[in-house]
């Protein structure tokens, strides 16, 4: 990863040595919360004074603060914004309410995750993801996963993007290829994979629109390593596998019949099809599409030819990865490990 030199030495202004500043810069950019561990691990060594004194160098400064939670033991939080101001991410600070345990520890893990793969080039913030997606790829923002905020009396909602934060980088380490855009899921340590399922749906529109790209499951148990890749892998079978447009074309007329209340010409089987595609078939890009269709701008051809032209031909990579912090063995990031199903009729 970069590690700026500007805000690195501004960070150093504040009375921090380079070491504990660089470590100050990646938590505030990608955690915003640290454990005594993860300092000594970034820095190499070995407790004792030195990460004695760096507390109480953040507490004293009044840019952290420190707590004891069940089950994991003291965190500190940087919660400074004029420390967030020296490094120019004033967007960045965990707000002041309390967070709920599963929440920390998910940025904790987040964490664990970044200083075991400093050598990706991660993308720090919504404006650097924005700006890759929209303006170098050409997507548009209607693609990106968002979320609309309420606003004061009167006021527009505020449309954020990217708001989960979960690590997302290139990854030029694939063998024989250029870079992969890389996205994650960390996984606190849910019931189930309920939440990675949500989380990937609202990532479909923009993955439609990618030639190539990979997912890795983050977490500090493998209990839910094969159910997460069972997941992973119908979901992308599902708008991977032929004859989807055909599908998503049937689905536009039937939905179209029912909405000018041609019952008549609906069956039983067509309204039940209906049905299911319904949940198959969410997002903006479907919407939009049908939207153009339904208005008769875009003919069955000209959506077969777009559609084509943007689901990724299988060249999707899935991948588990264990939290360092919980695994002593080797790093769980090798592009072997496996590959979203091949989009072809027999694992349709």
């Amino acid at each position: 990863m970069s590690l700026r030199d500007q805000e690195v030495t501004a960070l150093e202004s504040l009375g921090y040595t380079t070491e504990e500043a660089r470590f100050i810069y990646v938590v505030a950019v990608h955690s915003g919360y640290f454990m005594s561990r993860q300092f000594l691990r970034f820095t190499g060594a070995e407790g004792g004074n030195r990460c004695y004194t760096f507390a109480v160098k953040l507490q004293r400064r009044g840019h952290a603060t420190r707590r004891e939670y069940h089950q994991i033991g003291c965190v500190y939080r940087l919660a400074s914004t004029r420390l967030y101001r020296f490094i120019a991410k004033q967007n960045l600070p965990p707000r002041p309410r309390s967070h709920a345990v599963e929440f920390i520890r998910q940025r904790l893990l987040h964490l664990d995750f970044i200083l075991e793969n400093l050598e990706f080039a991660y993308f720090e913030t919504e404006s650097e993801k924005t700006v890759y997606f929209c303006d170098v790829l050409g997507i548009p923002k209607t693609a990106l996963p968002a979320k609309a905020y309420k606003g004061a009396l009167g006021a527009n909602p505020t449309v954020r993007y990217f708001v989960d934060r979960f690590p997302m980088y290139l990854d030029h380490t694939v063998p024989n290829n250029p870079p992969v855009i890389t996205f994650s899921y960390i996984d606190a340590g849910g019931p189930s994979v309920r939440g990675f399922l949500t989380h990937v749906q609202a990532y479909l529109p923009l993955l439609r629109r990618l030639e190539r790209f990979a997912f890795v499951f983050i977490a500090s148990s493998a209990t839910h390593f094969m159910g997460a890749e069972k997941c992973f892998s119908n979901l992308m079978r599902e708008f991977l596998r032929p004859g989807m447009s055909a599908d998503i074309l049937r689905c536009f007329r039937l939905r179209n019949a029912w909405e000018r209340k041609q019952y008549g010409s609906l069956s039983t089987p067509d309204v039940e099809w209906l049905k299911e595609a319904s949940r198959r078939f969410q997002g903006e890009w479907f919407e939009a599409s049908y939207r153009a269709w339904a208005s008769g701008t875009l003919s069955d051809e000209a959506f077969r030819i777009e559609f084509e032209q943007l689901h990724p031909d299988g060249q999707v990579f899935f991948r588990t990865c264990l939290t360092p912090a919980w695994h002593s063995g080797k790093k769980h990031l090798a592009w072997e490990a496996a590959r979203a199903p091949d989009p072809s009729p027999s694992s349709a």
